[in-house]
């Protein structure tokens, strides 16, 4: 079957010209799904053939300038998990499955409320009261239909990050509490992946990369909390969030996570970056 979808895919290659003047060869979004009917495979790796040929689906024809048809590859083929759905977690899956990341792993036990209209993206109000995971995959179908996703409607917590992350090359912490924020370090940490970590309060912002190994949070927020669940919670809830602040994270965490997956270097290891948007100033905190 792989010969003969490689043959097909550059039989429907066509050439063209981007913005820059610079030629290359592409396979459109409808050929796409049309070969991995044709050929009864997933749509991923119809996505892959073409790129291992130098042949660019159309719809990452934007990406590669920045991350390069290697680094295309290297997104489709990470599997990274996404913890917490809410304000950062949507907007932050809606920017992978954009990107190509090839599969998703979503945890999130809580459904809409009114009060998540402000900010998160993947609420709407014919939806309130649907489960946050199971959204996120109906989300990520419509946007990208080469990307898994499994969804994970459970609250995550220490005894199940370990098995719902297993097979992932990178999680993204888009929690609102620390006790589960912890719990996820030592998760990641157990299984050897970067984890992204993202915070958010009024206007304020906070990103770090924390490498197996090499945990961080006790340095950021000290000791860890006692108990479970909600235990830690409460800047966020009394400086609010507007729809801003989400928005400028996730697009920070996301770019970080693309950055690890495709092969580009961090400049935030051992670092913890501090946004303010109201002054517009950045702050970055290193720990040795």
């Amino acid at each position: 079957m792989h010969e003969g979808l490689k043959d097909a895919i550059r039989q429907l290659a066509q050439k063209r010209v981007d913005p820059a003047g610079k030629e290359y060869m592409c396979l459109d979004l409808a050929e796409t799904i049309a070969l991995a009917e044709r050929f009864q495979c997933p749509r991923r790796m119809v996505e892959l053939t073409a790129l291992e040929q130098r042949i660019i689906p159309e719809r990452y024809q934007r990406n590669i300038g920045t991350v390069g048809i290697d680094g295309q590859m290297r997104l489709l083929r990470s599997k990274v998990g996404v913890v917490g759905a809410g304000g950062l977690g949507g907007l932050a899956i809606e920017l992978l499955a954009r990107m190509g990341i090839g599969s998703l792993v979503v945890i999130d036990g809580d459904s809409f409320a009114a009060s998540n209209l402000n900010r998160q993206l993947l609420t709407l109000e014919g939806g309130l009261g649907a489960g946050k995971a199971e959204t996120a995959a109906r989300r990520v179908k419509e946007i990208n239909g080469a990307v898994e996703i499994l969804p994970l409607q459970q609250q995550a917590d220490a005894s199940n990050l370990v098995a719902s992350l297993a097979g992932c090359d990178l999680a993204l912490d888009c929690l609102d509490n620390l006790a589960t924020r912890f719990a996820l370090e030592e998760a990641c940490g157990r299984l050897a992946i970067p984890l992204v970590h993202g915070a958010i309060a009024g206007f304020m912002g906070q990103l770090a990369v924390i490498e197996p190994g090499r945990p961080l949070f006790a340095k950021i927020y000290g000791a860890p909390p006692a108990g479970t669940g909600n235990v830690g919670r409460g800047v966020e809830t009394v400086l609010g969030n507007p729809a801003t602040t989400p928005a400028m994270l996730a697009a920070w965490q996301v770019n970080e996570a693309v950055k690890i997956l495709a092969g580009l270097e961090s400049g935030l290891k051992d670092k913890l970056l501090i946004i303010d948007m109201l002054s517009g100033e950045c702050t970055t905190v290193p720990f040795a």
